[in-house]
């Protein structure tokens, strides 16, 4: 797990019990990855809330978020619930993630979840920047994912600067692939919006 490299694609049950992969979960949108503790820890429960303003604000900035956690699917929907949340909620009982990774949280044997880690993806889960949040202030503040979701839609964006001469030239002339919706098919438009 490193900058630069390919996330993997994970399949996991979301908080309704449906199989979700996260490329399909992100589409062609940045995304932050959650990989949390799961509804016992507090610092966790923080975290979300915190995190929910700015899942409005990803919301209208075509952006995803994602929450994987140890939790089973009834904890998973009650925590998503009780945190007032509305973004996906993964669930991975059998730690498929967790051992992967090797992100095991060798001093809560009880628990046994996790280290807490924050994971902001480029399109294609390419990975952008990690956090580690096995301490709660080494996690990622609703600020620097502000500043990494700038950076990341810079990258990916093609008609980040609007007023670039040469897009405004595109747009008259009737190319509008560089133009976001219009660079993707009126299916994928619709299948991110239900």
């Amino acid at each position: 797990m490193v900058p630069g490299a390919v996330f993997a694609d994970y399949e996991l049950s979301d908080h309704t019990a449906k199989h979700r992969k996260l490329s399909e979960l992100q589409g062609q949108d940045p995304m932050v990855l959650v990989l949390s503790r799961g509804a016992f820890c507090p610092k966790d429960r923080r975290q979300a809330e915190g995190l929910l303003q700015l899942h409005r604000e990803m919301e209208v900035g075509y952006c995803r978020l994602v929450t994987i956690s140890t939790d089973n699917i009834t904890q998973t929907n009650e925590n998503r619930s009780g945190i007032g949340a509305h973004w996906p909620f993964l669930s991975d009982p059998r730690r498929v993630v967790q051992k992967d990774l090797d992100i095991a949280e060798y001093t809560d044997p009880a628990n046994n979840p996790m280290i807490p880690h924050v994971i902001v993806l480029e399109p294609g889960l390419v990975i952008y920047r990690i956090y580690n949040g096995y301490w709660f202030f080494g996690r990622p503040t609703i600020e620097e994912l502000r500043q990494d979701l700038r950076a990341v839609s810079q990258k990916c964006r093609p008609d980040w600067d609007i007023t670039a001469p040469e897009l405004k030239s595109a747009w008259q002339q009737g190319r509008k692939e560089r133009f976001y919706p219009y660079g993707k098919s009126f299916a994928q438009t619709l299948g991110e919006q239900g």
